[in-house]
């Protein structure tokens, strides 16, 4: 089983920045893709940023441009710079990810994921 614990989220002021860290621990899959995810009150969790074991990310059209992913393999860690955070950022923010993985382009679809954490509020004000 692979354990997931994101940190980072909080409240900040639209045009503010965050970071948002997964670190994974436990059984480590081979050929790891990981992601972050998001979901509103209300909406449908929605793909956010991906990326594979080679580091070729695929990002969401809505923070292609504002968000970078980036990924320690030797740490296990994922990383989520935000900047420019509008309040449509507000969500609870989701690390997540799945072995066997070779993907040239990592999906932004849930269902792929097996492994999840517990999230990460990230709250944007106007």
């Amino acid at each position: 089983q692979v354990h997931l614990v994101e940190s980072g989220g909080a409240s900040v002021q639209s045009g503010g920045s965050l970071r948002l860290s997964c670190t994974a621990s436990g059984y480590k899959p081979g050929a790891v893709c990981m992601a972050w995810f998001r979901q509103a009150p209300g909406k449908e969790r929605e793909g956010v940023a991906a990326i594979n074991r080679d580091g070729n990310t695929v990002y969401a059209d809505s923070v292609q441009g504002r968000f970078t992913l980036s990924r320690d393999n030797a740490k296990r860690t994922l990383t989520l710079q935000m900047n420019t955070l509008k309040p449509e950022d507000t969500a609870m923010y989701y690390c997540a990810e799945v072995g066997g993985c070779y993907l040239p382009n990592p999906s932004l679809h849930h269902s792929t994921y097996v492994y999840w954490g517990q999230g990460t509020q990230v709250t944007v004000s106007s």
